[in-house]
């Protein structure tokens, strides 16, 4: 996230026309909008190859995957908020808005030194809440590295991801896809650094 736009109270609904007619993309939480920065290209590299082995794995199932423009909407303890996730898989029917969900299953946020902060403990905290989400991953965009936060039997399990030739198994989707894979273009050398 970025600068707040505005500093008085808006609805979701205000907030939703504000965005089919803005040029810049903002987060909404609870009540105030805040715009976001832009990604890079290497950002955009590591979310695409994602995005590409999963729309290519999901073809014909009932889920669906989205890339930087389909909100999550979020209600949690009397807060709302409506988060850009950089890619996110939703299998769940009856969750259709023309502009936002609300139960995807496994969320993944592309980190940058403006976001990292944001998606390692508020959009942890609020993600890991749902009950529908199985997955949250996290992909550094300086170097080969990915945080997997899954839930298993009901507590959530972080493994952390290093080696090129590793493989990480995607909650919800069962797509295992090498780290190196993910990473494919985006100009970083595959020798793991110390974590």
């Amino acid at each position: 996230m970025s600068a707040q736009l505005k500093t008085h109270w808006i609805s979701v609904e205000e907030y939703l026309a504000i965005e089919e007619n803005s040029g810049i993309k903002h987060e909404y939480i609870n009540g105030e909008i805040y715009a976001m920065s832009g990604s890079s290209a290497r950002h955009n590299q590591i979310a695409g190859n994602l995005f590409a082995r999963l729309l290519n794995h999901l073809r014909g199932s009932p889920c669906q995957v989205f890339i930087a423009d389909v909100k999550l909407h979020l209600r949690e303890v009397g807060v709302e908020m409506l988060y850009y996730p950089d890619l996110m898989v939703c299998c769940d029917p009856d969750d259709r808005h023309p502009y936002y969900r609300m139960r995807p299953c496994l969320i993944v946020e592309v980190l940058s030194s403006e976001t990292a902060c944001t998606d390692r403990q508020e959009k942890l905290f609020a993600y890991t809440r749902l009950d529908s989400v199985q997955g949250y991953l996290l992909l550094e965009q300086d170097q080969m590295r990915a945080i997997l936060h899954s839930r298993e039997a009901g507590q959530w399990q972080r493994t952390e991801f290093s080696d090129p030739q590793g493989e990480l198994t995607l909650p919800c989707t069962g797509l295992t896809i090498q780290l190196a894979e993910l990473y494919e273009g985006a100009g970083l050398p595959e020798t793991p650094r110390a974590v």
